[in-house]
């Protein structure tokens, strides 16, 4: 949240000083560390007074203002909250208020899900559709709301518009978390307000919903099976909610008139890419739309396999992998859901392909051909292995040479390492993935990010925490030789990853659990997977409470800069023939992977003095490991 204020007084304060849009800006850039877009601190000047004036003239200057609040574990943040209480109950009343400064919008392809705006280039979610969704994410996430769930109701004012402006947009119903009013309703708006808001002070109504708890993050692997089975359990917001629709569309599209058309969902880790796909997959397969879930991990299919489909075979079929599509008939399925699309492979064929099989031909394009609406989710900073090749601009290419229409969404939110935007750009420009190199941590309240002086520091650490009943794995860099034949005859996994008299083993090579330790699929969300060390392709795609991560001495800090080491890495997918340019993007990139799987927190530890010293000076010492007792 940026700001809190009385109605009454932020537009005295508006009218006096005539500053309010600066006084937010100076309150972004020291909260996110950057300044807010020129078009966000216009509507800040013109969108806010109109909201305020309302409040006022309907006699509800008492009411709180709680300016650009963030959503809980997101990065995503509601314009306004009005926080009072309700004229009839008496009881505490949430008014979440998503403000337009549109004159005009109408329906992308006749679907009023998806609005055009003739100054945007790309189609945006429906307003009415964006508010509801901050609602009912807001209620399944702030522990305040959980026994008042009614007390929350949202609004889209348009304050700019009239209704023939944007007739085309009330083809959504409208209810009680999502209705919207323009200019033209000013009268209409007012009215509205005084029924869900008395002129009462609302103070204590904010204090409540600011101390509210926040709920622990659904996480993706625990609700799979009943997203898939029986219903959505995932609330999608703004860019996810259009990458939906958008999707959504060209199936209707693909139905109605044999029309084929490819679609690209884009984002860093914890945007929310395995979140629409099952949330796609699990809508398709309750229709009866052909539809399957592919992607290039093992651990991430797998898990899929026993979560989703643990009683229902016919669930865990849904989930292939990239290679399975090599005979497959042209446009056989709807739609083709491809998660964790950076791991695509330039062809399909390895050593274990029928001679028949083998072929030059793209992966990409066999997985385009597969369906009338193929759909690929991806990362491009998560290519961690040579022959990976999954990138927005490859895909379509690949598109176009079929004369496909490909359309890209790009997801601009992340709902991992809770939610901080701060904290993700801090790992790129750490590893100097994007940014100007290595920045001082300041700390943002979402996340914490601390260091550990040794690796039983570390691992102390997350006992503790393991101890509150939190999640926590411990992964490294592939830094050490991997024992891969384990035989039950074993008293124990052998200790692989051995730092000084520190030793543990790499999680369970293989398919089947042995001496107490999970499957390699399943490391990242068996409770039993903390004893072993993942590396990153056991991590990839999976998320924990809290993250202890090994930097190995294949990435090390030499006075000015990092060092790749292609030496140190034991990573049997890198050859002779992988080239020291690829080898140093795959390392960096490996880190980020790692350094991006905690949800509440992640520990770092680096088997090298300079490196540790270097960490150190980027993460303020109040930051550093705590006693665990």
């Amino acid at each position: 949240m940026l700001f809190r204020e009385s109605a009454a007084s932020l537009a005295n304060r508006t009218h006096l000083e005539g500053r309010l849009a600066e006084l937010l800006a100076e309150n972004f850039l020291h909260k996110h560390g950057h300044r807010p877009h020129a078009s966000e601190v216009r509507s800040w000047e013109r969108s806010i007074p109109a909201l305020t004036h309302a409040l006022v003239e309907a006699g509800l200057g008492e009411v709180e203002m709680l300016l650009e609040y963030g959503l809980p574990l997101t990065s995503k943040r509601a314009d306004v909250i009005l926080a009072g209480v309700h004229p009839a109950g008496g009881g505490p009343s949430y008014v979440v208020v998503e403000l337009k400064q549109w004159s005009s919008a109408y329906p992308e392809d006749g679907d009023p899900l998806r609005c055009r705006i003739d100054a945007y280039p790309a189609p945006v979610l429906n307003p009415i559709e964006q508010v509801r969704g901050y609602c009912d994410y807001l209620v399944s996430f702030n522990g305040a709301l959980e026994q008042a769930p009614e007390s929350v109701a949202g609004v889209a004012y348009l304050h700019n518009a009239t209704e023939f402006g944007v007739a085309g947009l009330r083809g959504v119903a409208e209810d009680h978390r999502g209705r919207m009013f323009t200019g033209e309703q000013r009268g209409a708006f007012l009215n509205y307000l005084r029924s869900v808001l008395a002129p009462k002070p609302g103070a204590h109504a904010a204090d409540a919903l600011l101390q509210g708890k926040v709920r622990p993050s659904r996480q993706l692997m625990a609700v799979a099976a009943e997203e898939v089975r029986n219903r959505e359990q995932f609330v999608l917001l703004d860019e996810q909610r259009l990458a939906y629709e958008t999707v959504m569309s060209a199936v209707r599209k693909a139905r109605r008139s044999n029309h084929k058309q490819v679609v690209v969902v884009a984002g860093g880790p914890g945007s929310g890419k395995s979140v629409i796909a099952l949330s796609l997959l699990g809508d398709l397969y309750r229709r009866g739309v052909p539809a399957l879930h592919a992607t290039g991990s093992q651990s991430f299919t797998k898990t899929m396999r026993r979560v989703a489909g643990a009683r229902k075979p016919e669930v865990q079929r849904l989930f292939r992998y990239f290679n399975s599509f090599m005979e497959s008939e042209p446009n056989d399925l709807d739609v083709l859901v491809c998660d964790e699309a950076h791991r695509l492979r330039r062809t399909s064929a390895n050593r274990y392909t029928k001679a028949a099989l083998r072929t030059s031909r793209p992966q990409v394009a066999e997985l385009i051909d597969a369906a009338r609406v193929p759909v690929f989710l991806l990362d491009q900073h998560q290519v961690v292995r040579p022959g990976e090749m999954g990138t927005v601009e490859q895909i379509r290419q690949a598109a176009a040479e079929q004369g496909l229409e490909c359309t890209v969404v790009e997801l601009d939110s992340q709902f991992r390492c809770g939610g901080s935007d701060a904290y993700l750009r801090w790992v790129t420009s750490l590893l100097g993935l994007e940014g100007d190199g290595p920045t001082v941590w300041e700390p943002d309240g979402k996340v914490r990010l601390l260091t550990a002086d040794s690796p039983q520091e570390m691992e102390d650490f997350l006992t503790a925490r393991r101890a509150q009943d939190f999640g926590a794995r411990m992964s490294a860099g592939y830094c050490w030789k991997w024992t891969t034949k384990i035989t039950p005859g074993m008293a124990a996994l052998p200790a692989d990853v051995a730092i000084g008299e520190w030793a543990r083993p790499w999680n369970l090579y293989g398919d089947r659990s042995l001496l107490g330790a999970p499957p390699a699929p399943l490391w990242a969300t068996d409770p039993a997977g903390f004893g072993q060390i993942g590396c990153v392709y056991t991590a990839q795609g999976f998320e924990y409470d809290w993250s202890g991560v090994i930097m190995g001495p294949d990435l090390v800090w030499r006075t000015d800069r990092w060092r790749v080491d292609r030496t140190a890495s034991k990573d049997p997918s890198f050859t002779k023939a992988t080239t020291d340019e690829d080898i140093e993007r795959l390392v960096r990139n490996t880190y980020k992977v790692l350094l991006t799987r905690g949800m509440i927190g992640t520990v770092i530890y680096s088997t090298d003095r300079e490196t540790r010293e270097k960490l150190r000076a980027l993460i303020p010492p109040a930051a550093d490991v705590p006693n665990p007792e």
